[in-house]
């Protein structure tokens, strides 16, 4: 009776060593692997050597480097070095910006089909369509997607009114600035607005890198900057710019920011040309067209932190920016109205 109760006593001795053997074992695996992630953590990066760039201050009496173009090109080509842009006598940051009295939640909802309402414009009532957009003009059948609107879940949205949404443009510039996604975009909000302009107190610059189309009456403008990779690059000509190499200034954000520092709303976008391959960088103070060169997502997260340096220093009480976040493709997709609308529901929303 002794015996049996001897191995009793030691069966949980035996089942607590194993369960520590257990423990250990998972614990030095464990350490064993975070030991191989920081190895990798470790391996030599650009990040590692990280050197921060002032930005080049560009003005008509210090425009630094002779400007990027088509024709620019590199004579020598070497590895990223690592740069980045910041500001290096950075001022302090604004505080948080002002939240809106807007109790509906616009961002909760769905859409849904619409034909009484909508289209809000029809494209053949807009003398400034392009044809790069006409897609109705040049024989599109499926035109079901005008008639989409968008219907938060407990509240309903205003219909579109151009008249209120001038009032609130009134003395202001509103810009959109990138690639021929937000050109699309900006030329489906000039349709939007312009019907209640009449054509002798309306205008639209030529086509240029900035086109800007003005309501006399409200002295108001709604304009386009073409600058697809936000920074300076040789893409910048609105026409001639499919080029093999793509070469950008990183450091050179404020030769754009030259052209928007004074809108009061700004809607910003840059993907696509990111996708095309590597991209080569060349810096204000490198001399003879010594360019270095990264992969296009690497080239992207430069840009971006360049623009986002920028923005950073934006009062939001006295302007507004938005990013317009990436998109496929729309090489096959005509200008929406509902998405425009949705915008500028959210534009009118903090004036």
């Amino acid at each position: 009776m002794q015996r049996w109760n001897r191995k009793k006593t030691q069966f949980p001795v035996l089942v607590f060593l194993l369960f520590l053997f257990i423990v250990f074992s998972n614990l030095h695996s464990e350490n064993s692997i975070l030991q191989i992630q920081d190895g990798h953590d470790r391996a030599p990066r650009h990040q590692d050597s990280i050197t921060y760039v002032k930005p080049n201050l560009f003005s008509p009496q210090n425009q630094g480097p002779e400007v990027l173009d088509r024709f620019s090109t590199c004579n020598s080509t070497k590895e990223y070095s690592g740069r980045k842009i910041a500001w290096t006598d950075r001022k302090p940051r604004y505080g948080h910006r002002r939240e809106t009295l807007e109790r509906c939640d616009v961002f909760s909802g769905k859409w849904v089909f619409d034909n009484s309402s909508y289209p809000l414009y029809k494209e053949s009532d807009c003398p400034y369509m392009s044809d790069q957009l006409a897609c109705h003009k040049h024989g599109r059948s499926d035109l079901g997607y005008q008639y989409w609107r968008w219907q938060p879940h407990n509240c309903n949205l205003k219909r579109w009114n151009a008249t209120e949404m001038w009032e609130k443009l009134r003395d202001k510039r509103l810009m959109f600035v990138g690639d021929s996604l937000n050109r699309g975009q900006w030329i489906s909000m000039v349709c939007l607005l312009q019907s209640v302009i009449p054509a002798d107190k309306r205008s639209m610059s030529p086509n240029a890198a900035l086109t800007i189309f003005k309501a006399e009456e409200y002295n108001a403008t709604v304009e386009f900057l073409w600058a697809p990779l936000l920074v300076e690059s040789n893409s910048d000509d609105p026409v001639n710019h499919r080029l093999d190499d793509r070469i950008i200034r990183p450091d050179s954000v404020l030769k754009h920011a030259s052209e928007w520092e004074n809108a009061d709303i700004l809607i910003f976008n840059s993907y696509l040309w990111w996708r095309q391959g590597p991209v080569k960088l060349l810096w204000s103070t490198e001399a003879n067209g010594a360019c270095e060169e990264l992969d296009g997502l690497g080239a992207m997260e430069l840009a971006m932190g360049a623009w986002a340096d920028w923005a950073s220093k934006v009062n939001p009480l006295k302007k507004r920016v938005f990013f317009v976040t990436m998109s496929p493709t729309h090489l096959w997709l005509a200008p929406s109205p509902p998405r425009i609308f949705f915008l500028s529901y959210h534009l009118c929303s903090y004036f």
